[in-house]
């Protein structure tokens, strides 16, 4: 992703909404930087409660952002995924993105997927936010997730 074109990150009102963040284990200084980021979005947007849950890898974060799902009105799923000489990265990448597809649309809320697929840890690094970073997912994530609930109860309430 060239990131050109992003929306603008800008918190959101979510007073009133629980978010809940999975966030994976692998590359623990990235994803912890991108957890503490995205808690920092949901602070941000005020939300009335935080949910978090800690995974060993991206396969277990579908199952966990579904779990959340069922009590939260936002999910926020965090992990960081190297490509490496098998096609390992490849099935790992189809599984965590369909996986999470299918809970935000079989639970009906939002689940942003912050997982970063990338083919080196210098890009994962430019991407989880911190200092030099060209990107932010934890947060930028964490605002689309919770814009998403926010255009779910407008559409709920039509």
């Amino acid at each position: 992703m060239s990131g050109s074109g992003e929306p603008e990150s800008a918190p959101v009102d979510a007073a009133g909404l629980v978010l809940g963040v999975a966030a994976t284990r692998w590359h623990a200084e990235l994803t912890d930087r991108m957890l503490g980021r995205a808690e920092a979005a949901g602070r941000a947007c005020g939300v009335a409660g935080l949910v978090t849950a800690r995974v060993s890898g991206a396969v277990e974060l579908p199952v966990v952002a579904q779990a959340l799902a069922r009590r939260c009105d936002a999910v926020v799923a965090l992990g960081v995924v190297v490509r490496g000489e098998t096609a390992h990265f490849d099935y790992v990448c189809r599984s965590v993105t369909d996986g999470l597809t299918r809970v935000a649309l079989d639970e009906s809320t939002p689940v942003a997927h912050g997982v970063l697929t990338v083919d080196s840890l210098a890009q994962a690094a430019d991407r989880a936010g911190g200092p030099g970073a060209t990107e932010d997912k934890g947060w930028s994530a964490t605002i689309a997730a919770l814009d998403a609930a926010l255009a779910l109860q407008v559409v709920a309430a039509t």
